[in-house]
């Protein structure tokens, strides 16, 4: 597909940075193991979303804060390297967010995040409304507080620009921010958490009672989307050998908005968001395992 104009994408999120440990198996509680590599990777849900839309070809605004001291120069500045708009990033006294993560062998892994200066994005101002006034869509997470999440979610209803949620860390979702979300993006396992049910191939059908679109991301079984009043799309990941799956639904999640902002439909925009997600498993790290466009699109073609 060839687009004459990158569609604009603002992400309301978290940015943190990653510590991340890699182990053959995560320690147990009390135990202590040896592990095999360290990496400091800059990261958060929001940041994940915006560079791997911004990699997919988007043209991306970020709405955040970090703190004022080192990670927080590094943070910003690994946003303006990626080509993301950052005016919208504030300076909050005090440390940036961090995460501390354990991958395993087989690309598992399991996150500790502390906010730091996300956590003290507490309202959306008349700034943020401007960049998300004039955006395509907004992306929006579960890792900044909920009242923010809730406030950027109605702003762009306002203004009539979609939303997206990511509802990561899963948690009671009120009313009045799923009111506001026009397509929700979750894993199997929190949709089925928000749904009630305890098989997550339930799990499409009342989370549609709640929004008017869903995505649930089924990992290597793929992708089915859901709208209402028409019957779910699903489509197949490409087999490939997972080595770190961090960020891989952050991956998907961008590369989505990107797609969907340039008009493609349900399925060619969730075929486009998987072969992303493929691509970035087969990588360390969270941004670093992001891919660009033209190789999301050569996979694509090449199959």
């Amino acid at each position: 597909m060839n687009v004459a104009t990158a569609p604009r994408i603002a992400v309301f999120g978290s940015v943190n940075m990653d510590l991340v440990a890699y182990v053959a198996t995560a320690p147990g509680s009390g135990q202590t193991v040896t592990g095999t590599e360290f990496r400091q990777v800059p990261g958060g849900k929001g940041a994940n979303q915006a560079i791997a839309a911004a990699r997919a070809g988007g043209d991306v605004s970020f709405l955040g804060a970090v703190g004022d001291d080192a990670f927080g120069t590094q943070l910003r500045s690994t946003l303006v390297e990626s080509g993301i708009e950052v005016s919208g990033l504030r300076t909050e006294a005090g440390a940036s967010g961090v995460a501390h993560i354990v991958v395993e062998s087989d690309g598992a892994n399991s996150i500790i995040v502390i906010p730091g200066a996300n956590g003290r994005v507490t309202d959306v101002g008349d700034d943020d409304v401007r960049l998300i006034r004039g955006s395509a869509a907004l992306l929006l997470q579960l890792e900044l507080p909920l009242p923010a999440v809730t406030a950027a979610a109605r702003a762009a209803r306002e203004v009539g620009v979609p939303t997206v949620l990511t509802p990561a860390p899963v948690q009671e979702l009120p009313d009045e921010l799923l009111d506001a979300v026009d397509l929700l993006v979750a894993n199997q396992h929190e949709a089925a958490a928000i749904a009630g049910q305890s098989d997550p191939s339930r799990a499409l059908a009342p989370l549609l009672e709640r929004v008017p679109e869903a995505v649930v991301t089924l990992g290597a079984d793929g992708a089915v989307h859901g709208r209402r009043g028409e019957d779910p799309v699903r489509v197949p990941a490409r087999p490939v050998t997972a080595i770190d799956t961090i960020a891989a639904g952050d991956t998907f999640c961008g590369a989505l908005a990107v797609a969907r902002a340039e008009g493609r439909s349900a399925e060619a925009a969730l075929r486009f968001a998987s072969e992303a997600a493929a691509l970035s498993v087969q990588r360390y790290g969270a941004s670093l395992s992001m891919p660009e466009r033209a190789e999301i699109e050569r996979v694509r073609t090449t199959g």
